[in-house]
């Protein structure tokens, strides 16, 4: 894609130097729209110039589609009479997720400019919560009325169709506006238009949204239900808006977006990295920092309980790198599975136990395997170097057994904790990989020494 972008921004560079301003508009325009959003992406000094040559259908199409600071700049710099058209012309949803990411003096402003019915709209679902199925939804939408015949159905859609989001899926509604079912195009297509009636095609096996549903909910019920398109109701069932698929996928994009960087331990990024200023970046991170450089005081304070033991087989020292590391390796593991589960809707709270019993024998089989391999290791290295000399078989076993104990402490801190954080209504994505990890390297120095001082007393301690 990038030697396609490079031919594209060489050719309109030439047409700019020839000065041939028809030819430069005909070849913008029969771009495809992606690409022109793609050229605008990667190259936004031009962008300004890129977007005046588009038709205006094609330049509210791109502008759909652009990154969401790309979209401020425009919003700066575009003429306030084709901005206000733009804005006019944009799908609520789409509208109302850029006005969510905007400061709100600038929201202000371009609602004052919005045309009476668009600004109704824009302020119905900038009032719905922020994270809630309402902001997604978009209020354009075919319904008709169970009485209604097939024909007068397919000439409705042709003569309001253009303004709907999509016409896959048409939605019938009583007198009231209350939501009865919803039936696909298709099924208009294959009766006979006159002699059919909506309410013959109408088996009540619909699917909806309500209003206030959490956005992160959504995508696995379009999943599950393998539709583009679903319609938004409010507690008394009267149909409000539709949620396409194309809005489902775009926030199932940020919500993978943000649970990748709380796993990596920081804050999530608002927007893209180059973006961000240093200081912004500093911030999200340094919390996280911090709380993990407190955590790790407390192996300190664990290494010093058991200074004697250390000092009496400084063996013991060199071993706990390894057991440490397995331990967290082991959480880390555990946690990202979990979390991911969690997200696609495979595991629930109530399989906590099921989850436990599984990542129980998981932790013995990969503890006693590297388990298994410690005990080779040691044995090869006790008689390539005599640093063991006659106590190598005690001192394998303490890292065999902690081995054991570590891992399996570590799996069920990986997987019960995203469990513990959802039940408590916090995101499961906070409990990131180097959280995990210094909780299991302060318990796993417990495990170590304990076992130490189970095997080594009365021989080396």
């Amino acid at each position: 894609m990038t030697e396609e972008l490079d031919a594209f921004i060489e050719r309109v560079d030439k047409l700019i130097e020839l000065e041939a301003h028809e030819e430069l508009r005909d070849f913008i325009n029969e771009l495809n729209i992606s690409d022109v959003a793609e050229l605008i992406n990667e190259y936004p000094k031009k962008m300004l110039l890129f977007f005046k040559q588009l038709d205006f259908q094609r330049a509210v199409a791109v502008f759909r589609i652009l990154d969401i600071n790309i979209q401020e700049e425009l919003l700066e710099k575009l003429p306030p009479n084709q901005l206000v058209q733009i804005l006019n012309e944009l799908p609520p949803d789409d509208r109302t997720s850029l006005l969510s990411e905007l400061p709100s003096h600038i929201v202000k402003d371009i609602i004052k400019n919005l045309n009476p019915e668009e600004r109704k709209v824009t302020l119905s679902l900038l009032g719905y919560p922020e994270e809630s199925v309402g902001r997604l939804m978009t209020p354009d939408y075919i319904d008709v009325e169970p009485d209604w015949s097939v024909e007068q159905v397919l000439t409705y859609i042709r003569d309001y169709g253009k303004s709907s989001e999509t016409i896959d899926v048409i939605y019938v509604t009583d007198a009231n506006g209350i939501l009865i079912d919803d039936v696909r195009i298709r099924d208009f297509l294959l009766v006979d238009p006159k002699t059919t009636k909506v309410s013959d095609l109408i088996d009540g096996r619909y699917i909806s949204l309500h209003v206030n549903d959490d956005q992160k909910d959504t995508m696995s019920i379009f999943q599950m239900n393998n539709r583009v398109a679903l319609p938004v109701v409010d507690d008394k069932n009267v149909l409000l808006g539709i949620v396409t698929i194309d809005d489902v996928l775009w926030v199932a994009e940020e919500e993978f977006s943000e649970d990748m960087q709380k796993m990596g331990g920081t804050e999530a990024l608002e927007e893209p990295y180059l973006e961000i200023s240093l200081f912004d970046l500093y911030k999200k991170r340094v919390v996280w920092l911090i709380v993990l450089f407190f955590g790790e005081l407390l192996t300190i304070y664990a290494m010093s309980s058991f200074e004697a033991q250390i000092a009496q087989v400084v063996m013991l020292a060199t071993f706990i790198p390894l057991i440490i590391s397995s331990g967290g390796n082991s959480g880390s593991q555990a946690a990202t599975l979990i979390i991911q589960a969690m997200a696609l809707g495979e595991i629930s709270i109530k399989d906590w136990w099921t989850i436990m019993r599984r990542e129980i024998f998981s932790g013995i089989f990969l503890g006693c395997t590297l388990s298994f391999f410690s005990f080779c290791v040691l044995t090869i290295w006790h008689f390539v170097s005599p640093d063991f000399n006659a106590n190598y078989l005690p001192i394998a076993t303490v890292v065999g057994c902690s081995l054991i104990g570590v891992v399996l402490w570590g799996t069920l801190m990986g997987s019960m904790l995203p469990l513990l954080l959802k039940r408590l209504g916090l995101d499961p994505a906070a409990s990131s990989t180097p959280f995990v990890a210094t909780l299991v390297d302060v318990t796993g120095l417990m495990i170590y020494f304990s076992f130490a001082m189970l095997f080594l007393k009365g021989i080396l301690l």
